[in-house]
């Protein structure tokens, strides 16, 4: 009789998280810290893929940047492997052949589960080409972004929605006791009620002193000993 090996089947959705040297409990509301999915629905062209790509390095460090879908995934799948790692919001991107590209942002389990219409964007390769200094080093990522909400204000059901999902998708914050240097990035969504459109935007930001001259603004942030030979007294450091 013929013998059978048993074989491993490979899973259905392959994850792969760098660890982060992260707390899993907000120390601020004492709730888990929220972690995502970003992933698309159906077949999507490469710009698309590009910007899913754009988008799980926006939600960094709490999602997965390598994660792995087939063509056979379904939502399923993805909320199978969601519970295990603690994964709170889905993002999915899709397009069908006549429609314009969609995405969606999902609380798992249950929902709610939110839809917007990408009427245009850029990619961040095309906004680094248009700079003359893009700014994007390796530590920019090491913590998440703060997140700023504008015009929403209007006191419509479906923007308090929306106010309250993008909150909740980001870990919350300490103003009295969070470091300076680990805000580096923000995400800005500013609700137009005249277009009933959304711009969601991506920025990096750094400190830099203000109403101080050029060279005392470039000794503080660069922390070196300035050059004072070719100079007399130290107020012309100052003053030129």
């Amino acid at each position: 009789m013929a013998r059978f090996r048993n074989r491993k089947r490979k899973p259905f959705v392959n994850t792969k998280i760098k660890k982060q040297q992260q707390p899993s409990v907000s120390h601020v509301t004492g709730d888990k810290i929220p972690k995502s999915f970003v992933f698309s629905k159906g077949k999507v062209p490469g710009v698309l893929r590009q910007l899913q790509m754009d988008l799980r390095k926006l939600m960094l460090p709490f999602t997965a940047l390598k994660l792995k879908e087939k063509r056979r995934n379904n939502l399923k799948d993805f909320l199978n492997v969601a519970g295990p790692m603690g994964v709170t919001h889905f993002l999915i991107l899709s397009k069908s052949d006549t429609a314009s590209p969609y995405l969606r942002v999902a609380r798992t389990p249950q929902g709610p589960t939110l839809s917007f219409k990408i009427v245009e964007y850029s990619l961040a390769v095309d906004v680094a080409r248009s700079q003359l200094r893009p700014r994007c080093h390796k530590d920019l990522f090491r913590n998440p972004p703060l997140i700023v909400l504008s015009g929403f204000g209007t006191g419509e059901q479906h923007l308090k929605l929306t106010t309250i999902t993008f909150q909740n998708i980001f870990p919350a914050i300490d103003v009295n006791t969070v470091k300076l240097s680990s805000c580096q990035r923000i995400v800005l969504l500013n609700y137009n009620k005249d277009t009933k459109l959304i711009d969601f935007r991506h920025y990096s930001i750094r400190l830099q002193p203000v109403g101080v001259s050029r060279r005392l603004r470039k000794f503080v942030r660069n922390h070196k000993v300035p050059d004072l030979r070719n100079l007399e007294d130290v107020s012309d450091f100052v003053t030129k």
